[in-house]
């Protein structure tokens, strides 16, 4: 059959279906026979039947807010059970009358269900031996808006059916409630009471209740009432770990990630129904505690320009009530600590922090804590005196353990570079492959619910995913990979060399503070650059001037400006021609008029630079010239090396993808040594090669080119090993291959402290498992008196 065919049968069914009576279908009710004009649109049975036996068959099957349409003989319209004079009795069995039923207040009870809002007639039970209203409106699953004359109720399915929602698509309350209004009339002509307000406070409601239900308040002796803050120990951790010899108490440090979100901003104030339960810190002691100390201003950062910490203070407040969220994670499982989250008032300040911080950290028992923080080399320079001014209970006795801090991978390179050694993962024992970036991998997951962040709602969403199998399976892959790695790497390292590396690694591990011991995964030499070269020469000219020699001929451009700007025009050149053979033949008029004002420009930058050549003879220029090309040289061959490793780290991608950054670079190199080959010859330079050599296609390899032949035959090329001088004036022959190897060393080790650490972790997870089964078995030895229900929990 045609598929135009088949849609148009299609199509006349739906149609038929909303505006036409259908052809299977009788006006006569096929229970009586009577005359029959309704349907219900929730049954499978869309045939039409009478008044009676509509409301008698609802009233038998418990369908109490069925959405109904009658037929008025031209088209189908809306009707209510409550227009056909169903009307719904609490507080006894189906089909049992009560002999005092009470009314609802003012007969126009809402009900709020997954099928839309509906207006209906509701009769509480006046007996003597009755429950409350609210009881009886629960007990039938049913949950009223206020503990005092109800008017309005959502069914359990309903707000199950949101929270669920609100977990997997992030719908928010107005966008789901609104769905609902839709449902009953999407043309918008009539629309049921407006009970927007009210399913707010029933869905608040209803969260912080689930959530006390899952923690098993309903079976505490003390019951709500008595749920206090923080965290209990003794619950995920095998007995015996406090007795763990030293080389193992590393497993069972407390690994925290500090972090702020400010897309979770709010404009209202936003009360709570938990008082520090869950993940926010208790509101009236941390607010108390902000505004003592308001006015203290905050320090400025002494490493890069942070404007987490610069601009604290002048972040935009208007209008909110809170600028965003701090949060303390664990690092290791991605999730929010106790008592660990809270409202920022004004930026990412320290004193809020500082706050969340040592909240987090109550009753905790262990030993050892591993912090990592973004902006951490500012933040722990006072954390032990601020700590001081905090109530007693946040003290911390951090005189009795270990505490490392460290900055998150992401952001280490933007420090400077004495906290890219100190506050290192990388380089730093017993830490696996923690990343310090716990906050961050779940800012997806609750970033669409800021809208909506109330604290409650918040506190709901902060879950533990299923990261500890996905990380293991990761972690012995990766563990097999770098140690075979490294031990083919270490066969071609000279035993002598392999123990003194690894008696530098060992003792700057020991001791990571001692600045007088050498960092081994860093260059002892110092860098030749351009930039350097270019100021060593401005620093020449300084120093002449001072004593009265001017030698340059020209006001403002000097024989050094000449040299490094010939080099730019020499550098864009370059760049002018990778661009011209990149457009191809068939370029647009667009592309070719804006390659012509390049080579436009470009041509005047030459005609200026030639004006000023003119004034210095070429023995002038000739020495400044070689300092530049053989900084030249030495960049060109760090950045080709840099291109060599980010290479190495996308081999899954094409093997071209870094082609064009390496040819550029390439250029660049052999710009210079055709350079400097010239120079030495005019300025008889004896034994100036070094470590340099002319650069041919087959030096441009990785370290390790898993391409290439085996480690038993492999040799460390000469571009790996080009880092520059020593201090003494001596080269470094193996500085390069020195720093390469203790990487590879510490990767092997750290992915193996990763499987141990989440070994230990899963381990961690079945002792609480059996922590709560205890607990649980316990509540229901407490309720063998109790009703069926409390005992099965």
């Amino acid at each position: 059959m045609p598929m135009d065919n088949v849609l148009g049968d299609v199509l006349g069914d739906v149609l038929g279906d909303d505006e036409a009576l259908p052809q299977s279908s009788s006006d006569v009710c096929g229970e009586c026979c009577a005359h029959a004009q309704f349907r219900c649109l929730d049954c499978d049975d869309l045939q039409l039947y009478c008044c009676e036996c509509t409301v008698a068959t609802r009233s038998l099957l418990l369908i109490e807010y069925s959405y109904l349409q009658e037929w008025t003989g031209v088209f189908f319209q809306a009707m209510s059970l409550k227009d056909l004079g169903l009307h719904i009795q609490l507080g006894h069995p189906v089909g049992q009358c009560c002999i005092l039923p009470r009314q609802a207040f003012n007969d126009k009870f809402m009900l709020i269900n997954t099928n839309g809002i509906h207006e209906v007639r509701l009769y509480f039970c006046g007996c003597e031996t009755s429950n409350s209203h609210v009881r009886q409106l629960l007990c039938h699953r049913w949950f009223p808006s206020t503990s005092t004359n109800p008017r309005t109720a959502a069914t359990f399915r309903l707000l199950c059916h949101f929270q669920l929602l609100s977990f997997k698509s992030k719908v928010s309350a107005y966008e789901f409630y609104h769905s609902l209004v839709c449902l009953m009339d999407n043309t918008g002509l009539t629309k049921p009471k407006d009970c927007y307000n009210v399913f707010l406070q029933m869905v608040c409601e209803w969260q912080h209740l689930k959530i006390l239900k899952c923690f098993g308040h309903r079976h505490e002796v003390s019951s709500i009432n008595g749920t206090s803050q923080g965290e209990y120990p003794g619950k995920n951790l095998h007995e015996g770990w406090a007795l763990a010899t030293k080389a193992n108490q590393w497993l069972y440090a407390t690994f925290l990630a500090i972090d702020t979100n400010f897309r979770l901003k709010r404009r209202n104030a936003d009360p709570s129904l938990s008082t520090g339960w869950l993940y926010f810190v208790e509101e009236t002691d941390y607010k108390s505690y902000l505004a003592q100390h308001l006015g203290e201003a905050q320090e400025k950062s002494t490493c890069s320009s942070h404007n987490a910490v610069n601009l604290a203070d002048n972040k935009l407040l208007q209008g909110l009530a809170a600028t965003g969220v701090g949060m303390i994670d664990c690092a290791c499982h991605n999730m929010k600590r106790a008592n660990g989250v809270g409202n920022l008032q004004k930026g990412e300040k320290y004193i809020n922090m500082d706050y969340l911080f040592f909240s987090s950290l109550c009753n905790n028992s262990v030993k050892m804590l591993k912090v990592s923080y973004d902006i951490m080399c500012q933040w722990h320079k006072h954390l032990w005196s601020c700590m001081e001014s905090l109530p007693h209970l946040h003290h911390l006795d951090y005189l009795s353990k270990v505490i490392r801090f460290f900055v998150p991978k992401f952001h280490l390179p933007v420090h400077v570079a004495k906290c890219q050694t100190i506050f290192s993962f990388n380089f730093t024992r017993f830490v696996g492959r923690t990343d310090g970036k716990a906050p961050e991998r779940g800012w997806s997951n609750i970033n669409p619910v800021a809208a909506r962040c109330w604290r409650d709602m918040l506190d709901d969403h902060f879950r533990l995913g299923a990261s500890l199998l996905h990380k293991m399976r990761d972690s012995r892959i990766e563990r097999a990979e770098h140690q075979a790695a490294f031990e083919e790497f270490d066969t071609v390292i000279t035993p002598k060399h392999c123990a003194t590396w690894l008696n530098e690694i060992e003792a700057w591990e020991e001791n990571p503070n001692d600045l007088t011991l050498a960092n081994p995964f860093e260059t002892k030499s110092i860098a030749i650059t351009q930039a350097g070269a270019w100021r060593k020469l401005a620093e020449l000219e300084a120093d002449e001037l001072q004593r009265g020699v001017d030698v340059s001929l020209h006001p403002e451009i000097s024989p050094s400006i000449l040299i490094a700007s010939g080099l730019d025009l020499e550098d864009e050149q370059c760049r002018l021609s990778s661009l011209i053979d990149s457009i191809g033949p068939h370029a647009t008029d667009i592309q070719q008029g804006n390659l012509i004002r390049r080579h436009n420009s470009f041509w005047r930058k030459i005609e200026t630079w030639r004006g000023v050549q003119v004034l210095y003879m070429p023995v002038c220029l000739q020495n400044n010239e070689w300092e530049l090309r053989y900084a030249q040289a030495h960049d060109a061959l760090k950045e080709l090396c840099q291109c060599l490793r980010i290479h190495c780290s996308l081999l899954t991608l094409k093997r071209e993808w870094m082609h064009g950054q390496n040819a550029l670079t390439c250029v660049h190199a052999w710009s210079a040594w055709t350079a400097l080959k010239s120079l030495a010859m005019l300025l008889k330079k004896k034994d100036w090669h070094g470590k340099l050599q002319e650069l041919v296609d087959d030096h441009i390899k990785l370290l390790m080119d898993p391409f290439g032949v085996g480690q038993g035959q492999c040799q460390v090329l000469w571009i790996w090993m080009v880092e520059g001088i020593n201090c003494d004036g001596n080269e470094s022959t193996d500085d390069g291959v020195h720093i390469e190897w203790c990487k590879s060393h510490v990767r092997a080790l750290c992915w193996t402290e990763e499987t141990e650490l989440l070994t230990e972790e899963m381990g961690g997870v079945v002792c609480f498992f059996n922590w709560e089964v205890q607990r649980w078995e316990e509540w229901r030895s407490r309720c063998v008196e109790g009703s069926l229900a409390d005992t099965e929990g």
